[in-house]
């Protein structure tokens, strides 16, 4: 699987560089975002720009991914997604998923997911 992935302080955006996220390709999705270490720490926004197409194993995938995350203290955010997957996202996860249009807009559901978890952690 080709992908790139950009580090930042409290982010890590994973790009995966596939024009579909299919059967073939969902569990070397999951293995790679997991078995990534800058996630130790940071949170995820999946970058799907260039994803056009998702069969029911590409967002099972997805949906694998954002329970770690969760599961694990941390947060995810997903962008660049067209029409049809979102629509087809939406039904799989309902309102668990957080589907941004911007990569900005992302980046603050992250963010804000984060100091929320602060506060009801007594952090701040």
């Amino acid at each position: 699987m080709k992908f790139k992935i950009d580090t930042k302080e409290k982010i890590v955006v994973f790009c995966p560089e596939e024009v579909a996220l299919d059967a073939n390709l969902s569990d070397q999705f999951v293995n790679t975002i997991i078995s990534l270490p800058e996630l130790d720490t940071r949170n995820l926004i999946l970058d799907i720009g260039s994803v056009d197409t998702m069969d029911q194993p590409g967002i099972q995938a997805i949906l694998t991914v954002y329970q770690y995350l969760y599961d694990n203290g941390r947060s995810c955010a997903i962008t660049g997604v067209n029409n049809t997957l979102t629509r087809d996202l939406k039904a799989a996860g309902g309102d668990m998923l957080n589907i941004a249009p911007t990569m900005a807009e992302a980046i603050d559901l992250i963010m804000m997911e984060e100091l929320e978890r602060e506060l009801l952690n007594g952090e701040l």
